[in-house]
């Protein structure tokens, strides 16, 4: 990757499964972030009666809560250092939604890679990434952290691996000056600070930012941005298969109701004895 120019421009592209990819020049910058169409975590979700996934008909999609947080930090190294971002899903013809969704909060073009959920882990998402960072060059990758779905917590972490790029996960604040980026992450028992060169791999966490809500002329001209569709064929993946198949799912036992104890000694006996936690 060439050094960045004093004055460069800034351009973006989106994903699925697993997050957001960005890549940032000091002034001309290119961002590549991933969008991926997950459900409704608010919705209440069933299983199917057979136990090989989850009934789908009724139920509302949007974008991975994470991911949008991924391109509104895009979107706002763009807007500080000028340049382009690009989103990118991976996932069924519908999740032309959740681009449109992010071109008309102000992504510049979009990508969508056609696949089935069911077709997908970890490793062949970073692998289609892997294909897409080749083909557009980005000088920084945003991701969210994890997809509220499967909640894997992978593409982040294996992408920066494939491509040999350092990483910066679950970033609540991101500065990039020239041709470096200071992340402060959340980790356990407080934060730390990052200084990696670009390009990078970077997830975002919660706190990040708050995403921006589309304009009315923002929809609009989302209409005419383009989307450019590939398959996993035109990336050199054909027939590829994902290493994780899910065998079966089940909804969680029903919780039991609590009872009342009469002393501290019985509430440790019950705790050893039924419980088993001591």
């Amino acid at each position: 990757m060439e050094q960045l120019p004093p004055d460069g421009e800034v351009a973006a592209v989106a994903h699925a499964p697993g997050g957001i990819c960005l890549v940032v020049k000091e002034g001309n910058v290119k961002i590549l972030v991933t969008v991926k169409r997950v459900t409704d975590p608010d919705s209440k979700v069933k299983i199917k009666p057979d136990g090989t996934g989850i009934v789908t008909e009724g139920v509302e999609f949007k974008a991975n809560p994470f991911d949008e947080i991924a391109v509104e930090e895009a979107l706002r190294l763009v807007e500080k250092h000028k340049g382009e971002v690009v989103v990118v899903s991976i996932g069924p013809g519908d999740a032309t939604k959740e681009i449109r969704t992010a071109l008309a909060m102000g992504a510049n073009r979009g990508i969508l890679v056609d696949a089935r959920d069911e077709d997908l882990d970890g490793l062949l998402t970073a692998s289609i990434l892997q294909k897409l960072f080749e083909k557009e060059k980005p000088d920084l990758i945003i991701l969210g952290k994890q997809a509220v779905d499967g909640d894997s917590n992978q593409v982040g972490q294996i992408l920066a691996y494939k491509l040999g790029l350092p990483q910066a996960c679950f970033a609540s604040k991101v500065v990039v000056e020239g041709n470096r980026a200071t992340v402060t992450r959340e980790v356990d028992g407080g934060l730390e600070t990052l200084s990696v060169s670009l390009p990078a791999v970077i997830t975002a966490d919660l706190r990040l930012n708050e995403p921006r809500y589309a304009s009315l002329p923002g929809i609009m001209k989302a209409k005419k941005k383009p989307i450019e569709n590939l398959t996993l064929a035109a990336l050199g993946l054909a027939g590829v298969k994902p290493k994780i198949k899910m065998l079966r799912f089940e909804t969680p036992p029903a919780r039991k109701g609590g009872r009342k104890v009469g002393s501290v000694e019985e509430l440790v006996a019950l705790l050893k004895s039924e419980a088993k936690v001591i």
